[in-house]
């Protein structure tokens, strides 16, 4: 049966990001709130996908915190799932710093593009940094939260990566607070995982984390400590305190 579901919902992705994108290129001539709002009804379709086809239910713990205000937001990394769910269920407009060649993904990446996020061209080396500050400040001064993933890369339930300073970074140099967001999705929906268990996922958003007179080293590990911190809330017994 999970091979079932999982191959269902493997199906529903493709047969629905195929019209999505081709809608996209319709509706492109659209001023880019209405883009963006139409764009992200496929994330919001694969996490409906997820909880009906694979039984992934989720909660929010602590929306209280979201600010109605400027802010960068760096999350736990764990699944696919977070990137459609921060996207889909975010009260601002959301945009990811990514590597510019998945402009080139068939259907997907055509949709990205359109959307004005933070494409970054990693070839160009510390200039690519500057890229993010620049074009993460215009993003911001439009009223969008860009979002990052400072471990880089997808992490095991349990296991912690290191966390990069680009996020804290862009935070200190933009004077913009941080949103800090645990999550426990690979308990559900792990790394390259192709059969994904039912559960619920929590999304927990901490306080606000000022930036205003602190270096990217002080506040990167106060993302970390929060983030880190209330993993083990989220999941206890992955850390042996359960």
């Amino acid at each position: 049966m999970a091979v079932f579901r999982a191959t269902l919902y493997q199906i529903f992705l493709i047969v629905t990001v195929i019209p999505y994108a081709i809608a996209c290129l319709l509706w492109a001539p659209l001023p880019l709130h209405w883009r963006y709002r139409l764009t992200i009804g496929w994330p919001r379709l694969g996490i409906w996908g997820a909880k009906v086809i694979l039984g992934i239910r989720w909660q929010i713990k602590g929306a209280e915190n979201l600010p109605d205000g400027p802010a960068v937001m760096l999350s736990k990394h764990q699944s696919a799932w977070e990137t459609m769910f921060i996207i889909a269920y975010m009260p601002r407009d959301m945009c990811f710093v990514y590597k510019r060649e998945l402009h080139r993904v068939p259907f997907f990446g055509w949709g990205l593009a359109l959307l004005r996020m933070i494409p970054i061209d990693r070839a160009k080396g510390r200039d690519a940094f500057e890229q993010v500050v620049k074009i993460g400040q215009e993003r911001i001064n439009e009223g969008r939260w860009p979002i990052l993933f400072p471990e880089g890369t997808r992490i095991l339930p349990g296991k912690t990566g290191r966390y990069k300073l680009g996020g804290a970074m862009l935070a200190t140099r933009t004077n913009t607070p941080i949103i800090p967001v645990a999550h426990n999705a690979g308990e559900c929906w792990q790394r390259n995982a192709f059969i994904k268990k039912p559960g619920l996922i929590t999304v927990s958003i901490g306080p606000l984390i000022e930036t205003a007179g602190l270096d990217a080293e002080t506040v990167n590990r106060k993302v970390q400590d929060w983030i880190e911190s209330e993993m083990r809330v989220l999941n206890p017994e992955r850390y042996g305190l359960a």
